[in-house]
């Protein structure tokens, strides 16, 4: 026992030894490089590898990042802006003539089609002058409004460059609160910045954005200039566009929201094919159906959205609905709420007739209403 012993400990003494020599005359044998700096200090370094070629870390958002930061660009707007004080003469006495003042804005898209088409938002490029898209990899292109839908707050650009690079569509509908997510985008105008975070909630609406509201919510961090910007999945999927952030101080504070994938692909397809969205329209003032509404219009019913209002003459009208209806289904969906009416009224196609269930006291009743073609929302100011 004693002579098995011996051995192994001058085994153990033979290795470190070994293990020394080697560390100090060949340290890139185990794995690491020793370079001596300008202050005279040996530090020993990992060997250099790509960044493409890297293996990512478990865990590590690295693959989805350089999957779809290609396609994720930032947007310059410019337009003139003349000081509405130059019309007063006693101004222009005093000052002279200030001409006009060039303003400039920063924004984030996604290239969406080889064809040079770009996703958006409205707000980015609403009332610009002249719009400049600079890609990831340092390219710089003119780009024109094939579209804008200010309603969901979307516009699509076009520019005209070769090999661009493409972001793969996800899916939105399958999208589950907890799911993680990166937000691409140009954030104060920095550069292109990659932060991530959850789905914190699905199907926001009510916030006063925009007509339509459907919003993912997250809290990966997004700030000004993310606006337009790509909200992607763990595989670098598109899943959302990045379009507004709750903060007090105009900073990120965790809570973002962005617009569906699915109703950008929507959008896009209807921009490109028609020039416009087109979206149905019935003409009514729909409201959350509450015990006391109820009450007041004798509904007997708990579910739906009820409709306080009806335009005379519009399609609704024309189809038998009247003030104190309670729509439950638009097409053999189901609608709870305010904005599940509009949006389930906004996909229907204008001139063909669909059947609405409706409550009207305790009757229940099928009504065949044929939507009409939603009138242009006047452009903000």
């Amino acid at each position: 026992m004693k002579r098995l012993w011996l051995l192994f400990s001058q085994a153990v003494t033979v290795c470190v030894a070994a293990w020394f020599v080697v560390a100090t005359l060949q340290p890139s044998w185990l794995g690491r490089t020793a370079t001596r700096t300008a202050a005279g200090i040996t530090l020993y370094e990992a060997p250099e590898q790509p960044g493409s070629d890297r293996e990512a870390e478990p865990g590590s958002f690295s693959p989805a990042a350089r999957k779809a930061s290609p396609a994720v660009v930032s947007i310059t707007t410019s337009k003139e802006v003349r000081d509405p004080r130059s019309n007063d003469p006693w101004f222009r006495f005093f000052f002279g003539d200030q001409g006009t003042q060039s303003q400039t804005a920063l924004g984030s898209g996604v290239i969406v089609s080889p064809d040079g088409y770009i996703l958006t938002n409205n707000h980015v490029v609403e009332g610009a002058d002249e719009i400049e898209v600079a890609l990831a990899d340092s390219r710089r292109a003119e780009a024109r409004v094939i579209g804008t839908d200010p309603e969901t707050d979307l516009a699509i650009l076009k520019i005209k460059l070769d090999a661009l690079p493409v972001i793969v569509l996800g899916s939105s509908d399958t999208l589950a609160v907890g799911d993680r997510v990166l937000a691409i985008g140009n954030p104060f105008g920095v550069g292109q910045t990659v932060t991530s975070g959850i789905v914190s909630a699905l199907g926001r609406n009510e916030l006063g954005i925009n007509t339509f509201e459907n919003f993912i919510q997250t809290d990966a961090a997004i700030n000004p200039g993310n606006s337009g910007g790509a909200l992607v999945d763990i595989h670098g999927n598109l899943v959302g566009v990045n379009t507004a952030i709750y903060s007090r101080s105009g900073g990120s504070m965790g809570i973002g929201f962005a617009i569906p994938v699915a109703t950008a692909k929507q959008v896009l397809e209807s921009i490109v094919r028609d020039g416009r969205v087109t979206r149905g329209w019935i003409g009514v003032e729909p409201s959350e159906l509450s015990p006391e509404l109820a009450q007041t219009f004798g509904v007997q019913t708990n579910a739906g959205v009820i409709i306080t209002g009806v335009l005379h003459d519009g399609p609704a009208a024309a189809g038998g609905m009247l003030p104190g209806d309670v729509v439950k289904q638009v097409a053999g969906k189901s609608v709870r709420t305010v904005p599940q009416l509009l949006s389930a009224v906004a996909a229907l196609t204008p001139g063909v007739a669909v059947q609405f269930q409706v409550q009207r006291g305790a009757q229940e009743l099928q009504l065949s209403i044929a939507p009409a073609a939603r009138p242009r929302q006047a452009p903000r100011r």
